[in-house]
């Protein structure tokens, strides 16, 4: 399997959780919106654990460059996490305007974090890593507690 299909996968999985977040919202049902706010940020966040555990550290060691796109990555892995914690803040407070907005801040941000994970780190990961080497960074990701 190549890193990018199990990666994408995985991006999907989160935009879906998270539109749906955004469309409770959007009706006014903040219960459902937190439910699939927490869902969503669960995933991203396990997600990143992976990537940052696993998936970057191989890449860094296979190539000898840790200040190139993983360093890029984490730093906006970063960034989502600050806006998540806004997000939460205004979906505590009900706050239906905010969240809209700050929902709009982090679709972007994650748009444009994830074009430049898929096409980019992700596919330079499937030219280093060998199949053997494809296959162990899966399993290991796999096995990442949330």
């Amino acid at each position: 399997m190549e890193i990018s299909n199990y990666l994408v996968k995985e991006h999907r999985e989160c935009d879906d959780i998270f539109a749906k977040a955004e469309e409770a919202a959007a009706k006014g049902d903040f219960k459902k919106a937190k439910e699939e706010f927490l869902k969503f940020a669960d995933e991203t966040l396990h997600h990143f654990k992976k990537e940052e555990e696993e998936l970057f550290p191989e890449f860094e060691n296979m190539t000898g460059s840790s200040d190139g796109p993983t360093m890029v990555m984490r730093y906006e892995h970063d960034q989502v996490r600050g806006l998540m914690g806004k997000m939460a803040q205004a979906i505590e407070a009900e706050d239906k305007d905010a969240y809209l907005s700050l929902a709009e801040s982090m679709m972007i941000l994650l748009q444009q974090h994830n074009m430049k994970e898929e096409q980019m780190l992700y596919a330079m990961c499937d030219r280093v890593f060998d199949a053997a080497k494809k296959e162990e960074v899966i399993s290991k990701m796999e096995k990442v507690e949330p």
